[in-house]
C-alpha cells in the first residue's frame, strides 16, 4: 500500500521535527514526494485529527497518540507497573524509567522524571541505539546471530548514529568489542551500567524485568542521574540493591495479574472512511485513512488479532486489513507470528508519540481556544486553581482585534470567587454544579461579562476550566447562555478529548 507508506514517511518526518511542526515545503523536501502527494497526505491526516493546519504548516495532533496508546495498551507493562517506577523514583529522587527492545535499540515506554533544572529530556516512544545505554545489554543478552548481524552492519553504516536524532552523536567511536563484552557481562551480573556513553554527566543503572511466563526480558528498569549527584560506581552501590528490590517486586505484580479484560473495539470506521472520501473527493486517500485504522484495532486485551479479528474490529475487508497488516510489517511496525496472529512493535512509537509525550493542558488547549475566538469574535482564556484555592492562574489565552477586549495575559491571577472560571472550578452554590456553567456579570469590574464551563480529565475530575470574556454592552446574559455557551461546551468537549488520549500513559502537565 504506497499511499500508507507515504503516510507514515509524513509522520515520522514530524515526529523528527522540532515540534512537531513542518511547512508544507519543508515537508516536500524531508520526504522526497511530490507537492501534490504531500497536500493528499497532510489533508487526510487533518481530517483523522492526526495533524493541525495552520496556514502552511503542519503540526502533530493529540489525537495521533491514539496509536501509540494502541501499543501500550496491548503491551500491558506501563499500566501494571509504572505505579512501581513512580515510587521508586520519589523514594531515591531520581528519574526512572521502564525501557523495551527495538532491535538494536531501546524505546522507553514510561518515565518518572525529576523537576530539576539539570534534567532528562528523553520522551516516551525515543529510539536510543542499544549499545549507548543501561538496557541495552540486558536486551542484548537475548539477541540472536541476525540481531547481532544487523547491529554490525548498522554500526558500520551509521558511525554518527545519525539515525537516532533524539541522542547527540557520539563523541569518540567505540569498538564492536566493547558492547560485546558489555552484553556478557550484563547477562553475567543481572544488571548494567551507563557511565556517561549518551553524553557527559549522564549515567544510569538498569536491571532486567523478566516475564514469569517465559523468563525473557520483558523490560528493563533503569535509574537514571547525573555525575553532579552519583558516580556510575555509586548507582551501582548505593541504588542497585533497591533497584532489585523494586524489580523484584514488579517481577510479583506480572505474575499476579489477571489475564486482560478485551477493551472495546473501535466502530464504524470504514463507515466514517467511505462518507469522508465521498465529502472530500480526491483530497482524502481512503487507503492511508483505512490503514491507519488497522492500528487502532489493537489495545488492552486485544494484543494478538488474527486478520479476521482485525477486519471485524475496524469494519474493514479482509484484503484491506491483509494490505495493511503487511505493509506495516514491511516498515516494521506488525510481526507476525506462527500461528498467523499479528501484534504491534515497539516501532508504532515513532509515529508522533515522543514530541506528542511532552505536551502540557495550555499546548492540547491554545488551538481549540483560538478557534473559539475566531467563531464567537470574544477573547477566550483556560485557567487553573492555585494550590491555595484562592485565585484563578490563565495559563492559555486567544484574543481577537477588538478595539475593546477582555485583556488578561497568560500568568495572570485573580480572585477565584469573583471570575467564572473560578466559580466552575469551585463549584461553590448549587447553581453552578445544576447548570455545569458559571456566569459572571460585572462582578470581576464594570463592563466585563464572562462565561466558563469545566474542563475534566479522564477520571471525571475538573482540572480546569475555560471561559468568554466579552464587555457586556456587546452581548446579554440570554445571548452568553444561548450563543456562547453551545460553543464554549464544544470546545471544552474537544479540549477533553485530546487530554484523556494524551493522558492516558503520560502524565500532561497542567500548567
Amino acid at each position: 500500500m504506497g499511499p500508507l507508506l507515504r503516510g507514515i514517511a509524513v509522520l515520522r518526518r514530524l515526529t523528527e521535527a522540532d515540534g512537531g511542526t513542518l511547512s508544507l515545503s519543508g515537508l516536500e523536501k524531508a520526504t522526497g514526494l511530490a507537492r501534490s502527494t504531500v497536500d493528499r497526505v497532510t489533508a487526510t491526516l487533518a481530517r483523522m485529527g492526526y495533524v493541525r493546519l495552520d496556514g502552511r504548516d503542519v503540526a502533530l495532533a493529540p489525537r495521533l497518540m491514539e496509536l501509540g496508546n494502541a501499543y501500550l495498551a496491548a503491551l500491558r507493562l506501563p499500566a501494571l507497573l509504572s505505579h512501581r517506577a513512580d515510587a521508586l523514583a520519589d523514594a531515591l529522587d531520581e528519574s526512572v524509567s521502564l525501557a523495551v527492545g527495538d532491535r538494536d535499540g531501546i524505546r522507553f515506554i514510561h518515565q518518572a522524571t525529576r523537576r530539576r533544572a539539570m534534567s532528562l529530556s528523553f520522551r516516551i516512544g525515543d529510539l536510543l541505539p542499544a549499545e549507548r545505554t543501561a538496557p541495552g545489554p540486558l536486551f542484548a543478552a537475548e539477541w540472536t546471530p541476525d540481531d547481532w548481524c544487523h547491529w554490525r552492519a548498522r554500526r558500520a553504516a551509521d558511525p554518527a548514529d545519525r539515525a537516532f536524532p533524539s541522542v547527540p552523536p557520539p563523541e569518540h567511536t567505540t569498538p564492536d568489542a566493547d558492547f560485546e563484552h558489555r552484553t556478557e557481562r550484563a547477562a553475567a551480573d543481572g544488571w548494567a551500567l551507563d557511565d556517561q556513553l549518551i553524553e557527559p554527566g549522564l549515567v544510569a543503572v538498569s536491571v532486567p524485568v523478566r516475564d514469569p511466563g517465559t523468563g525473557r526480558v520483558a523490560c528493563v528498569a533503569s535509574v537514571v542521574s547525573h555525575t553532579s549527584r552519583h558516580t556510575a560506581e555509586d548507582l551501582r552501590t548505593a541504588l542497585l540493591p533497591r533497584l532489585r528490590s523494586a524489580v523484584a517486586a514488579m517481577e510479583d505484580d506480572l505474575r499476579a495479574a489477571p489475564p486482560p479484560e478485551p477493551g472495546p473495539a473501535p466502530a464504524g470506521l470504514a463507515t466514517w472512511t467511505g462518507a469522508s472520501k465521498q465529502e472530500l473527493g480526491r483530497e482524502f486517500v481512503e487507503s492511508l485513512a483505512r490503514g491507519l485504522t488497522v492500528l487502532t484495532a489493537f489495545g488492552e486485551g486485544r494484543a494478538a488479532l488474527t486478520l479476521t479479528e482485525v477486519a471485524k474490529a475496524t469494519g474493514l475487508a479482509r484484503a484491506t486489513a491483509r494490505r495493511a497488516l503487511i505493509t506495516y510489517e514491511h516498515a516494521g511496525l506488525v510481526t507476525q507470528a506462527p500461528d498467523g496472529t499479528f501484534t504491534l512493535t515497539p516501532r508504532v512509537l515513532s509515529l508522533g508519540f515522543p514530541p506528542l509525550s511532552r505536551l502540557s493542558l495550555p499546548q492540547i488547549a491554545q488551538p481549540h481556544l483560538t478557534a473559539l475566538a475566531a467563531r464567537v469574535n470574544e477573547s477566550a482564556s483556560l485557567a487553573v486553581l492555585s494550590d491555595s484555592r484562592e485565585e484563578v492562574q490563565y495559563t492559555a489565552r486567544a484574543s481577537t482585534s477588538r478595539v475593546m477586549s477582555a485583556h488578561i495575559t497568560v500568568g495572570a491571577r485573580l480572585p477565584a470567587r469573583s471570575t467564572s472560571l473560578g466559580r466552575v472550578l469551585l463549584a461553590d452554590s448549587e447553581e453552578v454544579r445544576t447548570r455545569g456553567y458559571a456566569l459572571v456579570d460585572e462582578e470581576l469590574e464594570a463592563g466585563l461579562r464572562s462565561i466558563a464551563v469545566p474542563v475534566r480529565d479522564r477520571t471525571g475530575r475538573a482540572v480546569a476550566a475555560v471561559d468568554v470574556a466579552m464587555h457586556a454592552a456587546r452581548r446579554t446574559t440570554e445571548s452568553c447562555v444561548t450563543d456562547i455557551l453551545p460553543e464554549l461546551r464544544a470546545t471544552a468537549t474537544h479540549i477533553e478529548a485530546d487530554l484523556r488520549t494524551a493522558g492516558r500513559f503520560t502524565r500532561v502537565p497542567l500548567t
